[in-house]
């Protein structure tokens, strides 16, 4: 029977997977702080970069539990995402309804991501975590999506 501390390979995958995505959203959001004017959706985007924080520390400590090496790096498509986003704002001088769209657009991957983990280890050990995370994905993508809508 799977325990936080005898997780099976599976579910380690998943948290592994989970971390990096993790990792690529915090950068994102921080990359998308430097490159608004307006304040509220800055410090926006850093609270969500200190959650994605928080999530990758979380899902590392279950792998080191398991005796695993935690990722610690974010993905090469997370590393284009953040690049993209990147130019976006230098070419559209921090544009509000564009940097709302694109940090949507991540919120959309990181959302499905864990959906996919959370089916993938249905019934595990650690659903309790995955779930409270995912909550927490879900709101912050869709208090974005509203604020993108309201400068549609």
């Amino acid at each position: 029977m799977e325990s936080v501390s005898t997780l099976r390979d599976e579910t380690i995958k998943g948290i592994q997977d989970l971390i990096e995505i993790n990792i690529d959203s915090s950068k994102g959001f921080n990359d998308a702080a430097e490159k608004i004017d307006n304040n509220d959706i800055a410090n926006l985007f850093r609270q969500c970069a200190v959650e994605r924080e928080q999530y990758a520390g979380q899902l590392k400590s279950l792998v080191e539990i398991n005796g695993e090496e935690p990722n610690d790096s974010g993905t090469i498509k997370g590393t284009v995402h953040r690049w993209w986003v990147n130019i976006r704002g230098t070419v559209q001088s921090g544009d509000e309804h564009a940097l709302l769209a694109e940090a949507e657009r991540g919120e959309d991957a990181i959302k499905h991501r864990y959906e996919d983990t959370l089916k993938e280890t249905a019934g595990s050990a650690v659903n309790d975590v995955l779930q409270e995370q995912y909550a927490g994905v879900k709101a912050r993508h869709d208090q974005i999506r509203d604020m993108r809508d309201a400068r549609a």
